[in-house]
């Protein structure tokens, strides 16, 4: 079985002084994920946003770091580099 890529969008809010993660958004696409984390952060007021893409082999058990693909706003710093999860 060959690895999936999925690819997501996910919000974060301030709230008592600490960023807190929304519910990530499934996307299609890098391209969409990029767009719905954007227009979040944007149109909806959230802090900051973040797009992201997850590569996992479930036959292998192997399940890899998230890829950063855009931030906008305010992330914890886990979302600064462009690798995460390690």
């Amino acid at each position: 079985m060959a690895e999936i890529i999925q690819f997501f969008a996910l919000t974060f809010d301030l709230v008592d002084g600490a960023l807190v993660p929304g519910e990530a958004v499934d996307c299609a696409s890098p391209a969409l994920a990029v767009q719905t984390a954007q227009g979040q952060w944007k149109l909806f007021g959230h802090a900051g946003a973040v797009a992201f893409s997850r590569t996992s082999d479930f036959e292998r058990g192997k399940f890899d770091c998230r890829l950063v693909l855009r931030r906008f706003g305010q992330v914890p710093e886990e979302y600064t580099s462009d690798e995460v999860d390690r």
